[in-house]
């Protein structure tokens, strides 16, 4: 059986330091950094330069490429609902809206573990059919873990207020 597991947020992090508090930035598993990036691109729409900043914490010891940068700023500027819509009770009908205390539930696919040093997990989004995919990579001298690319940010079902049809 593939594992699940389900992390539950009071809040969700606005700077590096809030999210230092917090039980999972320890990053001892493929699963809290993952938790941990969902939750930490839900504030790119409240503040970019502090979101990117938490990314490089989770990123470790190699900080966001230009390129990395350009496409969080693609993907999320006018769509900042799209990371909302992994967090539990976000659906398109409440315009992504989670339910409090917020949760994150990564599960295992087939190939999670198949290369020595990477996790890749799934996470589902309540505006698509399929899971979106995370890839993490542990650095061996600190057995920690650290996002090494990030497949959650593909479009996804407009919210509803966003229908000019709904």
């Amino acid at each position: 059986m593939n594992e699940t597991q389900t992390f539950e947020f009071a809040y969700l992090p606005r700077n590096v330091d809030e999210l230092q508090t917090l039980p999972e930035a320890a990053l001892s598993t493929p699963y809290q950094t993952a938790a941990l990036t969902v939750a930490v691109l839900c504030h790119y729409g409240d503040n970019p330069q502090e979101a990117v900043e938490m990314l490089n914490y989770l990123k470790g010891p190699q900080a966001l490429s230009n390129y990395e940068l350009q496409f969080l700023r693609d993907r999320l500027v006018g769509k900042t609902y799209k990371p909302f819509s992994f967090l539990g009770g976000a659906t398109t009908q409440n315009n992504y809206t989670p339910t409090q205390p917020y949760q994150i539930t990564i599960f295992e696919g087939p190939y999670s573990f198949q290369e020595a040093g990477y996790a890749k997990l799934m996470i589902l989004s309540s505006g698509a059919d399929n899971p979106r995919e995370i890839k993490l990579r542990e650095k061996p001298s600190s057995g920690q873990w650290f996002l090494w690319e990030n497949y959650l940010l593909s479009d996804i079902r407009e919210p509803k207020s966003a229908d000019p049809w709904g």
